[in-house]
């Protein structure tokens, strides 16, 4: 991690986020021992319908794609919406 100032500190320190941060790594873990993806491999667990509008880390919600397109869907976007995919 880079340098954070006290309140982003706060937040990954919160209760709420180390419980979806403990549910995404347990989702990661899980596809990786699917056989889905692989330490290294460039490719992200991702969500059909965004956790931040409410969906799940269940496995009926999760699917694999590239990092670089998990990341991509901000650019050229004002303003800040989760897409559902």
């Amino acid at each position: 991690m880079g340098v954070y100032n006290d309140t982003a500190k706060k937040y990954f320190a919160s209760p709420a986020q180390k419980k979806r941060r403990a549910e995404q790594n347990a989702a990661r873990a899980a596809a990786e021992k699917a056989g889905l993806v692989r330490k290294g491999d460039g490719k992200e667990v991702s969500h059909h319908r965004a956790a931040d509008n409410g969906g799940s880390t269940k496995k009926g919600n999760l699917f694999v794609q590239p990092a670089s397109k998990n990341r991509a869907w901000r650019k050229g976007q004002k303003g800040y919406k989760v897409p559902n995919v």
